[in-house]
C-alpha cells in the first residue's frame, strides 16, 4: 500500500488527457478507500448513539441503513461524472465544480461552489472543536481519576484549539491531494481504533448494567421510539431533537463533496476511475455502516436516553482512564489527517485561480521541496491565514453536537443528492417523465424535505445553545 501512491511526472498519461495540474498519480482502490473512510468514520461516529437516543430503536437503524443506500447509490452517480463523455477516454473533470460546469453549466457552477466550499469551511471548523474536546478530555479523565467524580476538572478549550490549529499550518504545507495518502491511511487506522474502543466500553457498559439488580429493564437501555417526553425533555424538543438527529446521521456519512477530488487521484484506466471508485465506495460504505450500527446501537443500549452526544468525551465513561486517553489520541491524531483530507479542494482551488491570475509570480511558483512538503511563499502566507481563521472562528463556536447536526443538514440534499442525480440526468440523457427520471426527481425531493427538517432542527439547537454562550469562553 505504500507505494500504491507515488507520484511521477511525466505530464501525460497515456491514451487519455493530461492532467490540467501536471502530475500523473497512482493511486488506488485501496488508496481511495482510505481517503473516504477517513473522511467518513470521523468525529461523527461518537455523535450516533445520541441520535439513535432521539429516534429509538426502530427509527434510529432504519435511517442509518436508509442514509447508508442513499449515500452508496448517490455516490455511484457522481463517480460516472468524473468524465465527460467517454467513462475511459472523456476529458477529465478535476473538481466537483468541474463535473457540475461540464454537465450543468450556468448558475448551477456558482451554487455549487458556494455550497460546497462553505461546506468544507465548516467541516474544518468542526474538526478544529472536536479535536480540541478530545484534548480537554484527556486532560479531564486524568483530574477525574485523581481527584474523584465530583471535581468539575473545568479548563479552557481555546489553547488545545491553538495547538491543533499550529499542527495545521505545518502539514497544510503538503502541496497536493495525492501526496496526503499516507496521512489518510493512518487516519483511517485510527478512526477504526477510537471507534473501536468506543465499540468496546459500550459492550462492557451494557453487560454490566444487564447484570446488575439495579436494573429495572433487565439491562437492555432504549425504548422503540426514543427518549420520553417529560421531566427535562418536551413535546417541541423532542422534535427539534429527532429532526437534529437526521442532521446527526448525515453528517456521519459525508464525502460527496470530495468524493470527484478523491476519485482524481486513482490512475488512468483501465479499469476506468469510475469503476474503481464505485468499489471503493461500496467497501467504505459497508464497512462504515457496520462499525456505525454498532457504534450507534451499543452505545444507545449501554446508556438509553442518557446516551452523551460524544461518546468518549461525554463521560459516559470514566474508566478505565487510561483507554479513554488513548481513543481521544486516536481521535485527534484522526482529526488532524482528515481537515487536511477536507481543505486540499479548497487549497487547490485557490492556488490554481492564483497561478491563472499570476502566471508569472515568483511569490507564487517558486518553490522548495522537503520530503512531502513544498514550500512557496504564497502557500506559507494563504494556508497559514486560512487555518488561523477556522481556528478563530472554532473558539468562537465550541458546540459541537449542534455544529454537526448544522453541517449535515445544509450540505446532504445539494451535494449529495441534488447534483449527482442533475448531473446524472443530463450526461445520461434519461428521458423526461421515465420510470427513471422519475424515480430520481423524487429521490431527490424527499432527501430535500429531510434536510430542510434537519437543518431547522439543528438552527433551533444552535439557537438554544447560543442563549448561555459567551465568545471565547470556551
Amino acid at each position: 500500500m505504500a507505494s500504491g501512491q507515488k507520484v511521477v511526472k511525466p505530464m501525460e498519461v497515456p491514451g487519455t488527457p493530461g492532467r490540467r495540474r501536471g502530475w500523473t498519480t497512482t493511486g488506488t482502490f485501496w488508496t481511495a478507500s482510505a481517503h473516504i473512510i477517513t473522511a467518513v468514520i470521523g468525529s461523527g461516529v461518537l455523535s450516533l448513539a445520541w441520535a439513535i437516543a432521539q429516534l429509538g430503536w426502530v427509527a434510529g437503524p432504519a435511517v442509518m441503513l436508509l442514509f447508508a443506500f442513499v449515500i452508496y447509490y448517490t455516490s455511484t452517480l457522481l463517480a460516472e461524472c468524473y468524465r465527460t463523455g467517454d467513462p475511459a477516454t472523456g476529458k477529465r473533470n478535476y473538481t466537483y465544480m468541474d463535473a457540475v460546469r461540464a454537465n450543468l453549466g450556468g448558475a448551477k457552477v456558482t451554487f455549487c461552489g458556494v455550497i460546497q466550499y462553505a461546506n468544507l469551511v465548516g467541516v474544518a471548523i468542526g474538526y478544529t472543536i472536536a479535536s480540541s474536546i478530545s484534548m480537554r478530555a484527556i486532560r479531564r479523565a486524568g483530574c477525574f481519576h485523581h481527584n474523584g467524580h465530583g471535581d468539575p476538572c473545568r479548563s479552557s478549550s481555546n489553547p488545545y484549539m491553538i495547538l491543533f490549529g499550529v499542527v495545521q499550518i505545518v502539514f497544510s504545507q503538503i502541496p497536493d491531494f495525492d501526496q496526503i495518502w499516507w496521512l489518510s491511511i493512518v487516519a483511517a487506522v485510527m478512526s477504526f481504533t477510537y471507534s473501536g474502543i468506543g465499540l468496546s466500553l459500550g459492550i462492557m457498559h451494557m453487560l454490566t448494567v444487564m447484570s446488575s439488580e439495579l436494573a429495572a429493564n433487565g439491562g437492555i437501555q432504549g425504548s422503540l421510539t426514543g427518549i420520553s417526553i417529560g421531566v427535562g425533555v418536551s413535546s417541541t424538543q423532542k422534535v427539534w431533537r429527532s429532526l437534529q438527529a437526521f442532521g446527526d446521521i448525515a453528517f456521519a456519512y459525508s464525502f460527496s463533496n470530495i468524493l470527484i477530488e478523491i476519485q482524481d487521484t486513482i490512475k488512468a484506466p483501465p479499469p476506468s476511475e469510475a469503476k474503481v471508485m464505485k468499489s471503493a465506495t461500496r467497501l467504505s460504505v459497508a464497512t462504515t455502516t457496520v462499525f456505525y450500527m454498532l457504534c450507534g446501537c451499543m452505545g444507545y443500549a449501554a446508556f438509553g436516553d442518557a446516551a452523551p452526544d460524544n461518546l468518549l468525551t461525554g463521560f459516559g465513561f470514566y474508566e478505565p482512564f487510561w483507554l479513554l486517553d488513548v481513543a481521544n489520541v486516536a481521535i485527534v491524531v484522526h482529526l488532524v489527517g482528515a481537515y487536511q483530507v477536507f481543505v486540499q479542494p479548497i487549497f487547490a482551488f485557490v492556488e490554481r485561480w492564483a497561478s491563472r491570475r499570476w502566471p508569472d509570480s515568483a511569490f507564487i511558483a517558486k518553490e522548495l521541496r522537503v520530503g512531502p512538503f513544498a514550500l512557496s511563499l504564497f502557500r506559507l502566507t494563504w494556508r497559514s491565514a486560512f487555518v488561523c481563521l477556522t481556528t478563530v472562528v472554532a473558539m468562537l463556536l465550541p458546540f459541537f453536537g449542534n455544529v454537526v447536526g448544522l453541517l449535515g443538514a445544509v450540505s446532504f440534499w445539494p451535494l449529495t443528492v441534488y447534483f449527482p442525480v442533475e448531473m446524472y440526468i443530463a450526461q445520461r440523457g434519461v428521458p423526461r417523465g421515465s420510470a427513471r427520471w422519475i424515480s430520481l426527481k423524487t429521490l431527490s425531493a424527499c432527501c430535500l424535505v429531510v434536510s430542510i427538517a434537519a437543518a431547522a432542527g439543528s438552527i433551533a439547537d444552535v439557537i438554544d445553545a447560543l442563549k448561555v454562550y459567551r465568545p471565547f469562553s470556551g
